[in-house]
């Protein structure tokens, strides 16, 4: 079974674009505890698309790897836990 991968990005930087390489995925507007509801979004054939809570645009960038983006740390790790 293959592993599904769905990248969650955030904007503590305050940046106001985001290029990803992925189509579907995730916005948190900011690290915890000051994250926004986490949402799902679809760019589907646009080229962009903005978060409706924290107004960050999303750039597709075919250059980039599904789980990359400029600028990097905007892509979201989950500490492990114990």
């Amino acid at each position: 079974m293959a592993k599904e991968f769905t990248p969650l990005f955030h904007n503590d930087m305050g940046v106001a674009e985001i290029e990803i390489g992925a189509r579907h995925f995730g916005c948190m507007g900011a690290t915890p505890p000051m994250d926004h509801p986490h949402v799902w979004l679809e760019m589907g054939d646009a080229e962009t698309v903005q978060c409706p809570y924290c107004s960050t645009r999303f750039r597709y960038n075919p250059e980039l790897a599904e789980d990359e983006c400029r600028p990097h740390e905007a892509l979201f790790n989950a500490p492990a836990r114990p």
